[in-house]
């Protein structure tokens, strides 16, 4: 979870000192704002964190293969968001975004550490592009998917 939480606070970093006029620009070119982006986040974590819930209360056992969840970084390969982490126009401050990233890992940590080993090794529940993640890939796979929109966030400042 180290990991994790270094990721997350090179997001905030990344986007602290930026006017609300650039976190709610949208590049000419298309793409998110910078602040839809901090809220896929948001809306991704939360995503998790209830599934992450869900296998853990279920009976379902069964070993899954290791997935190359760190290819999610590369951004040469275009994935869609599933329409339930499509980010909405909304016009919040970034203190406001903060708090609902701090809840939402908050939560994440307080459910994946109610894990045993066992389950997050034989529980799992669907990735759209890896299929059945174990819960012990989707883990370091939130991280990393943060780390894939840190570079987003980068690129999208050199345009807006």
């Amino acid at each position: 979870m180290n990991e994790n939480d270094a990721i997350r606070k090179s997001v905030l970093e990344s986007v602290e000192n930026l006017p609300q006029s650039k976190l709610n620009a949208v590049p000419e070119d298309g793409g998110w704002s910078i602040m839809q982006i901090l809220e896929h986040l948001y809306l991704m974590e939360r995503s998790i964190t209830k599934s992450f819930a869900v296998s853990l209360a279920g009976n379902e056992k069964k070993e899954v293969s290791p997935k190359p969840i760190e290819m999610t970084t590369d951004r040469s390969t275009r994935v869609d968001a599933p329409p339930f982490v499509i980010p909405e126009d909304s016009d919040i401050s970034l203190d406001e975004m903060k708090k609902k990233l701090e809840q939402s890992r908050m939560d994440f940590i307080k459910v994946t550490g109610t894990a045993s080993e066992d389950d997050l090794n034989l529980k799992s529940f669907r990735h759209p592009l890896f299929g059945d993640l174990s819960l012990k890939q989707w883990v370091p796979f939130v991280g990393l998917h943060e780390k894939r929109h840190l570079q987003q966030i980068e690129e999208t400042k050199s345009r807006i």
